[in-house]
Formats: structure tokens, sequence, C-alpha cells
């Protein structure tokens, strides 16, 4: 044993002889948040919302930090570093709920379950995507959808929220018996928070059946009519388990479209979306409040994604995020909405222009540079006057045109962030937690340690 773990370990036993088991376990996973993002949202909270008082996590009494590489790259994937976080075991990058040996291994959720613990999970993006997916699924590859959604069902966890059910159809978009087979296990399917809080079954999965994508709900910034929130979805979560389990509950809320729009590198989206996330946080430390001595929660992530800064070589030692408010739209948005403009014809560069200022800012309120302009300009007459193809940006969720990309780049850019990647990296991410007995995590730990540590705590 390595003196870090033996630390660990300590701690956990130190905390596990003076510490009472909490009844009410809540789990956060900021998909996708690293110190970058978390930075964002604070600055753009202090800088442009004038909020002084910083996130709430940042507030809670025990920070630490944790190291989150895979049993197959210093680089994880959702998959295994869900697993870690679900489980406290490594896997290669894509099994989901299985040690790198493709043995199934069981989550903290299944193991609070079969003790009689209610389970509720909740997410911004498909229920049945790697993180909510890591807490009952065990299957060699996360993008079996079916077989992740029939093991959903069959897992007899009381709540599950999220965007859309991807295994409901096929691979020529047919449906399947998916949700025919999770409603003949006795759960109630709904798709609106009045009726999940309404519900009067013990199982209750909420989705959406109008989601932005069949990925995530919709960003935050996009301010979509009728779109499910997580803080709506966790505030109907945490009332359902005070509904049929309120003796002892376990549940973790995953913010995933943090992740998403970091592949987009979209900086202003990330910290909206870690505003929401945010959000989802407090109704769980309102529960807290009402039952401190009873309740802990954790915020912690599965990785960072896109290697996000504040600051940037452009704006030097400053940052504008007082520039995110006059950007309306993710770039996901963005890119649909001017596919549709271009379906009605070539605009002209001037249009182009005010289009882009009336979504992004660009031009409007945030300056650009004439060198940036001519770019521009240039990519303009290429891909668009002239045809040109040019290959399109794609990422794990999206694909962008060559000319929204750019504006896009020139967007972050000129409001102070930095990126270095449209994928994951491979630093380190937080850890936050508040509850009797959660001193155990102020230090620097694994992925895998967190879940294990949080058994102990609840079972002692």
């Amino acid at each position: 044993m390595n003196i870090r773990n033996l630390i660990a370990s300590l701690c956990i036993l130190a905390a596990s002889v003076s510490t009472a088991a909490p009844k009410y376990v809540f789990y956060f996973i900021g998909d996708g948040m690293g110190m970058g993002q978390i930075m964002a949202a604070h600055t753009y909270n202090r800088v442009a919302l004038g909020n002084n008082s910083g996130l709430l996590m940042n507030q809670f009494p025990y920070a630490g930090i944790l190291t989150t590489y895979s049993a197959s790259s210093t680089v994880t994937d959702s998959a295994a570093a869900g697993t870690a976080l679900a489980t406290g075991h490594k896997t290669q990058n894509g099994m989901l709920g299985m040690d790198a040996d493709s043995v199934a291994v069981t989550s903290i959720a299944k193991t609070l379950h079969d003790k009689g613990w209610g389970v509720a999970l909740v997410t911004s993006v498909a229920p049945d995507d790697a993180t909510p997916g890591a807490f009952y699924a065990h299957v060699p590859y996360r993008g079996m959808y079916y077989e992740i959604g029939r093991q959903a069902a069959d897992c007899g966890y009381e709540f599950i929220a999220g965007s859309t059910w991807r295994g409901a159809n096929d691979k020529n978009n047919q449906p399947t018996d998916l949700l025919p087979y999770i409603s003949s296990k006795g759960v109630d399917l709904v798709t609106s928070i009045p009726a999940a809080k309404a519900s009067e079954s013990r199982r209750v999965f909420l989705y959406s059946d109008k989601p932005f994508n069949n990925s995530n709900i919709g960003f935050t910034i996009d301010s979509i009519p009728g779109a499910l929130s997580l803080p709506d979805m966790t505030d109907a979560a945490i009332e359902h388990m005070k509904k049929v389990s309120p003796d002892k509950f376990f549940m973790m809320v995953e913010g995933g479209n943090i992740d998403h729009a970091g592949h987009g590198n979209d900086g202003a989206t990330v910290a909206t979306e870690m505003i929401n996330f945010n959000q989802a946080l407090a109704k769980a430390y309102d529960f807290y409040l009402q039952h401190p001595d009873e309740t802990v929660i954790i915020v912690t992530a599965d990785h960072e994604t896109g290697g996000l800064s504040i600051g940037n070589g452009h704006v030097g030692y400053t940052s504008h995020t007082e520039y995110i408010p006059y950007q309306r739209m993710s770039k996901d948005m963005f890119s649909l909405q001017g596919a549709e403009l271009l379906k009605n014809g070539t605009p002209s560069w001037d249009e182009i222009k005010q289009f882009t200022a009336q979504r992004t800012g660009l031009w409007s309120h945030i300056p650009i540079s004439e060198k940036q302009e001519t770019k521009l300009k240039e990519l303009y007459d290429k891909t668009i006057t002239n045809h040109s193809e040019q290959p399109n940006e794609k990422t794990l969720y999206a694909s962008y045109s060559a000319l929204a990309s750019e504006i896009f780049r020139v967007l972050n850019t000129n409001q102070g962030f930095g990126w270095t990647t449209g994928g994951h990296s491979g630093n380190p991410v937080p850890v936050f937690a508040i509850g009797q007995g959660m001193e155990q995590f102020a230090t620097m730990l694994d992925n895998t340690a967190i879940a294990p540590a949080l058994l102990k705590l609840s079972l002692q």
C-alpha cells in the first residue's frame, strides 16, 4: 500500500470511529468539470452577474483533488471514469460497470439498494449515458444502449431522469421494445416534472420526449421552451425519494452538459451549465440544511474536458467574462440556425455579420479585430460564396461547419477562454464535500477511492 492510500485509509478509519452513518447521500458529478470550468463559472458569476459569494460547492468545508486516469490510458473516457466513481474499480476506456478483465463490478448504488436504500439517478444527458449507466449497467461497450436500457429496467432503482433512452430506437430509427419492457417492470414512464411529482408508482423514469438531440435535454444558454432542467429534475427526484424511501436514500446527479459544451469548446455555454449545476446542487443543500446530521454531499467530476483555461495569448493578463451575457445561444444551436439560414439561399457577408451579432454579441458588443474579421470573411468567401467544401469540425456529440467553428474560436478568444483539445484532458479534478465524516476527502485521492469510502461511511 502506498503512502497516499495509507493516509486515506487512516482518515476513513478515523471517520468511521467518530461519525454516525448518514441516511442521505448525494453524489454530484460535473461531467468534464475541472478547475477551468469552475473558474469560468466563478468569474462569470462575479464579473458579469455581480455575485461575490462564489459557487456553492466552493463554500463546502472540505476540498480535495482527484486523479482520473483509466486502466488503459492516462486520459480517461466517461465510461471508465464513471465506473471508477461508481464502483471503485479501474477499467479500460469504453467499458462500463466491468473491470479491466471484463468482470462485472458492483456500484455503491446497487449495494445500498440491496440493503434497503432508495436510489435516484439524475442527469442532463441521456439516462443510458456512461456516467448514470455506471451505477446500474455492466457492458463491455458503452454504446450498447438497448442492453443498458434493459439493465436500467431490471435494476429496481426508484427514480431515473435524463434526456431520452437511445435504445428506444434501432440504427434505422425504428422503435424497439425497450420502453414497453421498462414499463413491464413496474416503471411509470413520464415526460414532465408535474407528472413525475404526481406519480403514485414507486418507480418513476422521467425522460424527454422532445430532447434537444438524442444526447441531452438542451443547453441552459438556449432557453428552450418546455425543456427539462437539471435543477427541476433534481427537485423532483428529492420529492420522490422523500415519498417512497424517506428513511434513507442515495442520489447521483450528473451535470452532463458541462462536458458536451466542453467538447465544442464553447466557454460561455460551459459557464452557464456550471451555474445550472450549482442550482441543482442548491436543491440538495436545502435538504442538507433540514437534515444536517444525517446528510452528506460530495461534488466531483469524472474528468476534465477541453483543457480549459481562463486567459489566453490574445487577451493577456485578463479575461472578458462580462461578454458572456451577450452570447445568446450555444455553439450547437448557432450551427443549427446557421444551417437553416443557408437553406434559404446565399446570405451576404453583412447578413452573416448581423446573424452572428444577434446571437453571439460579436461586432455588436464584443470587439473583433481587423485581422479576425478578415479571416472570417475569407472563410465566408471560400465556403459560402464559392461553395468550396471545408472539413467540418466533429466532436464526440456534434458537428460544426468551418465558418461556425471559426466564429466561435474568435468568440472564445475574445471572451478570454483558452482550450487545448476538443476531447478530454488528463488533468486532475476537484472534490468538494460537506457533512459528518466527509473530512476524509480533503486530500489527494484517486477516483477509485470515492465509492468505497462513501459506502463504508454509509454502512458503518
